[in-house]
């Protein structure tokens, strides 16, 4: 398990990437997901994953699963718990419906208990909610985003295909496509943001303690960025297309900056 440790407590933080890996930070960022321990899914018999993040108190968890040639089982989860899956590659069948690479489902608190099989195997990513009593979307999602289009947004070389949005929390889940080249302006949410590079290689910026910490992600790599962090700047971008799956369990406001500082950092 990743566990966030307290920016008071790395004041002494190396700021600067060693030959040998990603920088060093205070929060997860830079992961590279393979490289993580296999655990086992007490949910998903059989099944080995990599665990992203969690709290053990409240069992919220987000994990990197690969299903075997063969499985069968159920989509698992927790009473008053909403899940979420992606699927990164092969083919998953909840309940009746085939989810293929890029298939999306959201399965809210009191949904649990789907059928859920692979044939040739497949590798999602699953997320376990905490429950948030003002969610408004009760009933199952299951989406293939490879049929939605490319929203423009607001900054040249960043579109994005939006998979969840709830009304009551804010709660949203979405892919980000980062054109080879496009850099992303300085800015902040006021939401914990955890992200997945699903394809391509990305090259971030985050401002830790007023200092700027610049690190490449490729496919499989990971972050969990605290509220309020100040991110992207114009050492962001990449040499290829990067496409991000990004989630926020609340509503999150995001702030531009104008550069990072060490009054746009997080006190803690």
């Amino acid at each position: 398990m990743i566990r966030i440790p307290s920016l008071l407590t790395l004041a002494a933080l190396l700021l600067s990437a060693c030959a040998s890996g990603p920088p060093e930070m205070p929060y997860p960022a830079f992961i590279d997901v393979d490289e993580l321990e296999d655990v086992f899914m007490a949910t998903l018999p059989g099944v080995r994953a990599k665990q992203l993040a969690g709290d053990p108190q409240t069992r919220r968890t987000s994990n990197r699963i690969n299903l075997p040639p063969e499985w069968s089982g159920t989509s698992g989860g927790m009473p008053g718990r909403s899940m979420e899956i992606f699927v990164l590659a092969g083919r998953v069948t909840l309940a009746d419906i085939d989810l293929t690479t890029g298939g999306y489902a959201y399965l809210p608190a009191g949904s649990l208990g789907f059928n859920m099989t692979t044939r040739e195997g497949a590798q999602i990513l699953y997320f376990v909610n905490d429950m948030d009593p003002k969610a408004v979307i009760r009933s199952p999602i299951l989406i293939d985003s490879g049929l939605l289009e490319w929203q423009a947004t607001g900054t040249p070389g960043l579109t994005t295909k939006e998979l969840r949005r709830d009304p009551g929390t804010g709660a949203r889940t979405w892919l980000l496509r980062i054109e080879a080249g496009a850099g992303q302006p300085w800015a902040s949410s006021s939401s914990v943001r955890e992200g997945y590079l699903v394809s391509g290689e990305s090259r971030h910026t985050e401002c830790v303690l007023g200092e700027e910490v610049t690190g490449s992600y490729r496919a499989g790599g990971y972050f969990y960025r605290p509220a309020t962090v100040v991110n992207g700047g114009p050492s962001s971008g990449g040499p290829v297309d990067a496409v991000w799956f990004l989630r926020e369990v609340s509503a999150g406001l995001e702030t531009p900056a104008s550069a990072c500082s060490a009054a746009a950092s997080p006190a803690s």
